[in-house]
């Protein structure tokens, strides 16, 4: 009998001692797992921080760039209104004249003029400033409101995919170029886009926009010269439906030879788009060129009696000093600068954003 219970006592003691280690091994392995979400969690907590401070040093770089694009028109803007505000040693009607003259030599435009200096004078008095240095943030401040409260958003829309943007604007202003630096962005997106060569007057706009599509990785569709640009337009949206492309960027007719013939071409590419690639978000681009000055606003008035404009693309803008003509054209026109080529690299077409122009111009 004592051997049958020391049998069975041992056996009770090796099955404890068993659950012991089986005890011990689950908690080994939980302490192991516990170690292991500690440090993956860690580095994803690096990782995010590396991303946030990567974004972060993006961004800079792109301001920094944007400054140093539109180094003229703050030389033009910026500087002479710190001269002026310089003379007075008070504000009053005269300081507020000679402000006025500075925005409208930069190409801000007489109306939109006279609406920044009525709000700064508004502004002024509400804040009961008296030091003219003290004028220049209100100014700065008044022509940010100015401009957000004109439009919407002065982002590019493209979501959801699949997008047709048709690129509009007269012979000169950067049209093709646009197309191409557009094309090869969205493919480092990595974007799959089709470019439509709608332009078939110019055989050097087809023959640029085929060496583009080949600088930006994207395939194109073009005709002879003097086709028909709609039908260029409809087989464009054919071949971006059967290739499953991402974005389709149109070039179209930039002759502003008459605002009926200019109507009638584009409204049969419109509606060609709209029976056809009724599905796709679609953005209506107006390209100009920054360097024209109130000759881009009196060409954009014109484009925006004939088209529905949803955005516009500004040209050139480093290499001018009436880059106040964004100023008129968000307020006066109520049309938003969604991009602006700030260079000639390739990637140089960089979207707007209305705190970084006037930061730029001020700072």
């Amino acid at each position: 009998m004592f051997k049958w219970f020391n049998k069975k006592n041992k056996n009770e003691k090796e099955k404890i001692e068993e659950k012991k280690e089986s005890i011990e091994d689950i908690q080994k392995n939980q302490d192991q797992s516990e170690i292991k979400d500690f440090k993956n969690d860690y580095e994803n907590e690096d990782s995010k921080e590396e991303n946030n401070e990567n974004a972060v040093t993006n961004k800079l770089r792109i301001f920094d760039r944007f400054k140093k694009g539109l180094s003229k028109t703050r030389n033009n803007m910026s500087n002479k209104i710190e001269e002026v505000l310089n003379l007075y040693k008070k504000v009053d009607d005269e300081l507020f004249d000679d402000l006025e003259e500075v925005l409208v030599m930069a190409d801000v435009g007489a109306n939109t003029t006279m609406k920044i200096i009525d709000e700064l004078k508004e502004r002024v008095k509400e804040d009961r400033i008296t030091e003219p240095s003290a004028v220049k943030e209100v100014l700065k401040d008044e022509i940010k409101k100015i401009m957000k409260e004109s439009v919407d958003s002065n982002e590019l829309v493209i979501e959801p995919l699949p997008a047709v943007i048709l690129v509009v604007g007269v012979n000169g202003v950067g049209k093709t170029t646009t197309i191409g630096k557009l094309s090869y962005k969205f493919n480092k997106e990595g974007k799959k886009v089709l470019i439509a060569a709608g332009d078939t007057f110019r055989a050097a706009a087809i023959e640029q926009l085929e060496e583009w599509a080949h600088r930006a990785n994207a395939d194109i569709i073009s005709h002879r010269e003097g086709a028909d640009p709609a039908a260029v337009i409809y087989d464009g949206i054919q071949a971006a439906t059967a290739r499953k492309a991402d974005i389709l960027v149109c070039d179209t007719a930039g002759r502003l030879h008459n605002k009926s013939n200019l109507m009638n071409e584009l409204n049969k590419i419109f509606r060609v788009v709209d029976k056809d690639f009724s599905n796709a978000t679609k953005e209506v681009l107006l390209v100009l060129d920054a360097t024209t000055g109130q000759n881009a606003i009196n060409q954009a008035k014109v484009f925006k009696e004939v088209a529905n404009i949803t955005g516009v693309v500004l040209t050139k803008l480093d290499g001018t000093a009436k880059g106040g003509v964004v100023i008129g054209l968000q307020s006066e026109l109520n049309l938003p600068v969604k991009l602006v080529g700030i260079g000639e690299g390739i990637d140089d077409l960089q979207p707007f954003n209305v705190d970084d122009f006037v930061d730029a111009i001020f700072d």
